[in-house]
């Protein structure tokens, strides 16, 4: 039995910049419930520029993930991203506690996607152990069933 696995690449809009982190998901079901974002400390980031756009990301996955001409701007620890904060990519809740932001951990690999993945702590072992970490709450926007609660309009039952 071959089992294949659906994967995203996602444009989280840094706040105060014309840029973008691009974070890495294997469920991207869970997108609606992010409430950060989770890089290697250890590893080193760039600011690239590619087709019109610039984006954060790992340095040794760049020619791997972008097509056509790039630029490498900057070089970053994973470390000095932390603390770097995005706009929510939906609007279904409204958070009271500190979120959408740059988290560190190692074990973000640099194996696949683009060495900064999304962190949804309703959903997995790594995102709640991160988020617990820096004091950030979760959202649970799917319910017993499997399917969107009402605030995730216009997905709601699906």
């Amino acid at each position: 039995m071959i089992v294949k696995e659906k994967s995203a690449i996602v444009r989280f809009k840094v706040k105060g910049e014309d840029a973008f982190i691009l974070a890495w998901t294997t469920t991207p079901w869970t997108l609606p419930s992010n409430v950060a974002l989770c890089v290697n400390p250890e590893e080193t980031y760039v600011l690239v520029k590619n087709n019109g756009y610039t984006y954060y990301m790992a340095q040794a996955l760049v020619e791997k993930v972008l097509e056509g001409d790039t630029e490498i701007l900057e070089t970053y620890t994973g470390k000095e991203l932390e603390y770097k904060e995005y706009e929510p990519l939906f609007p279904f809740v409204e958070l009271k506690q500190k979120a959408y932001y740059v988290t560190c951990d190692t074990y973000v690999t640099l194996t696949d996607g683009t060495g900064v993945v999304h962190i949804a702590p309703a959903y997995g072992e790594d995102d709640s152990y991160v988020a617990t970490q820096n004091g950030i709450t979760f959202i649970n926007l799917v319910d017993k069933e499997g399917k969107f609660v009402k605030e995730v309009e216009p997905r709601a039952g699906r």
